[in-house]
């Protein structure tokens, strides 16, 4: 061996594709060649199917692929299969469970020699159909079958890592499946396999919310948290989450006019790029409205937005807006705007915001408008929290790339301004425009005001506005003569001096 040379071999990483290209970038870039993978999870959750997809791709590949079964016929695989577009017909398969003559035999083995008889007849069927087939991959669907033919654990042990040792001295690559109870988690659950295997994948059901997670990737890491992740007609689709990159992108704070010049009066010129700006207030005051007037001056002035409906059809929107002076079907059938309506929980936030990006990436939009919040989180998959998180993350990347971003939020109350937002999103905006009903002089008027605006000087008052069949949203001057609009309780200023307060609905 020539002097200053190892005699440890330098392996050379080889990725293999997992048959879902969205699961392979949260393996930063895929299995590894003649590694072993876990995929664990209760039943139902599409364990098996995510290993068919991997060996799916194997064929696709011109690869030869074994699927070692235990608890499903190969026919029934291939049925099952088929009705989400899965072919894996070309694939070897070895049945390792047990077939109808052990329930009709009668065997006379005691407890040793049957789990002696079984292992030994495993370990010779898997090692026969690797050495006559060569695969390159491996689906073992489950891994358990093997357990509960050992004696105890540490026989189960053994064999799993002589198992292993066999498969990657023969660079077969390796997915095994593993079903745990719902009373446990992954974490509770973890065993001999976990720890020997070079990559973990879990796979979540609950309350009809599935996900995925890659705890765990010898060698090129993961993108961790929680995903994403729907079962449809052609099988598993996986969502990563959206996550911001800092970049070195110079922040530009152009203005974009609303179109609206008492709107923009009121926000010191309209909105900036890369801005997140929140319409607020009760039901039934003129939030989307408000949002609508804004994509109609954006597409006055040439520019391109996309609106996502959670509350309300397009067909709904468009009457509405049209029968207040909006030309949404002119500025649709110009392509300067272009409207999603989301049904209700049927996509997870990751999905949403997947969905969002290559709508910008394909008609690079000025503005984005979400409305509202409130729908966005009943119309998604999961809790209010992550739904949040997520739609910081869509926000910011949104930001990054200098697209304005518009978002309503409902009020719980009619009249004051109790909280900025409903959930605490304040935090995300950049701009905040507030609506409310306000009670003067015993009659009911609308206000609006800005109450945050991080770039740049805006109108401190609160206006009177009224929404007119037409003309949209008109505003109409500030209140100069009433006070305590933000706290719930207006008070009229007199002209002879006096105050007169109106408690509030």
């Amino acid at each position: 061996m020539p002097e200053g040379s190892s005699d440890v071999p330098t392996e050379e990483i080889e990725l293999v594709a997992s048959g879902i290209p969205e699961l392979d970038e949260l393996l930063n870039g895929g299995y590894v060649r003649g590694r072993t993978y876990l995929v664990q999870g209760v039943s139902g959750t599409g364990k098996s199917l995510l290993g068919q997809h991997f060996l799916e791709a194997g064929l696709t590949a011109d690869e030869t692929v074994v699927y070692i079964h235990g608890e499903e016929s190969r026919h029934d695989i291939l049925v099952n299969a088929a009705q989400l577009s899965v072919d894996i017909r070309d694939a070897e398969f070895l049945d390792i469970g047990p077939g109808t003559d052990f329930f009709a035999e009668d065997r006379s083995y005691n407890l040793v020699e049957a789990t002696e008889v079984e292992s030994e007849r495993f370990t010779k069927d898997i090692k026969q159909v690797i050495e006559d087939v060569d695969p390159a991959r491996i689906l073992i669907d489950p891994i358990t079958q093997l357990q509960y033919v050992e004696q105890d654990q540490y026989q189960y042990r053994k064999r799993l890592q002589s198992l292993i040792r066999f498969l990657r001295d023969r660079q077969v690559t390796t997915v095994a499946t593993r079903t745990i109870t719902r009373e446990t988690t992954p974490k509770a659950t973890y065993d001999d396999f976990e720890s020997l295997s070079d990559g973990v994948v879990n796979m979540y059901l609950d309350d009809h919310e599935r996900r995925i997670a890659v705890p765990k990737h010898r060698g090129l890491g993961q993108v961790d948290g929680t995903h994403g992740l729907e079962i449809r007609e052609h099988g598993i689709e996986v969502y990563p989450q959206v996550i911001p990159k800092h970049d070195n992108r110079t922040f530009d704070p152009e203005l974009i006019p609303t179109g609206h010049d008492a709107l923009d009066d009121l926000l010191g010129g309209g909105i900036e790029r890369g801005t997140v700006s929140f319409i607020s207030g009760p039901t039934g005051i003129g939030k989307s409205t408000t949002g609508a007037q804004i994509l109609s001056g954006i597409a006055e002035h040439g520019g391109t937005a996309l609106g996502y409906l959670f509350e309300e059809s397009i067909d709904q929107f468009v009457h509405r807006s049209e029968a207040l002076g909006l030309p949404i079907s002119e500025m649709q059938a110009q392509g300067s705007l272009h409207l999603t309506e989301t049904e209700p929980l049927v996509r997870s936030a990751e999905e949403f915001a997947q969905h969002v990006l290559k709508q910008a990436d394909k008609h690079a939009p000025d503005a984005v408008f979400i409305d509202g919040l409130s729908g966005y989180k009943i119309s998604l998959q999961g809790d209010n929290q992550r739904l949040v998180r997520r739609l910081h993350g869509l926000t910011r990347v949104l930001k990054n790339l200098g697209v304005a971003v518009i978002v309503t939020d409902e009020a719980d109350r009619l009249t004051g301004i109790p909280k900025a937002t409903s959930t605490n999103t304040s935090y995300i905006a950049d701009n905040i425009v507030f609506l409310s009903y306000v009670e003067v002089s015993g009659e009911l008027d609308r206000a609006i005001g800005v109450i945050k605006k991080r770039l740049g000087d805006f109108d401190s008052r609160f206006h009177r506005f009224s929404i007119v069949s037409g003309k949209g949203v008109v505003i109409e001057g500030p209140f100069d003569n009433v006070r305590g609009i933000m706290q719930g309780t207006a008070t009229s200023r007199m002209q002879d001096g006096d105050h007169r307060t109106t408690e509030q609905p």
